[in-house]
């Protein structure tokens, strides 16, 4: 059975700290190139959004100039209650019972 002695405890000590600083360094150099391409993508993924959207706003105004040539008939009576709720089943009462 091996027991601990004072000079491994400070080499893990340096180890530990050796470790620390390391990883801090890297994380300095890596961490601007990382937010780097993260913010491209989203830049990217943004664009292609808005160019979806006016892709598709374009497609409805062609949409929208060829309805417009049709003639559009509303029926005033139905149009006071646009929405009509569907009744399904039966509505029944619960009472307590004490």
């Amino acid at each position: 059975m091996q027991e601990a002695s004072f000079s491994g405890l400070l080499r893990s000590i340096v180890y530990i700290i050796a470790f620390y600083y390391i990883f801090r360094f890297v994380a300095k150099l890596l961490f601007p190139i990382v937010v780097k391409k993260v913010v491209n993508k989203a830049a990217e993924n943004f664009q292609q959004q808005q160019q979806y959207s006016q892709q598709y706003r374009q497609d409805n105004s062609w949409q929208k100039t060829q309805n417009n040539k049709d003639e559009i008939i509303y029926n005033t009576a139905k149009s006071k209650y646009p929405h009509e709720t569907k009744k399904v089943g039966e509505y029944v009462d619960y009472e307590e019972i004490d």
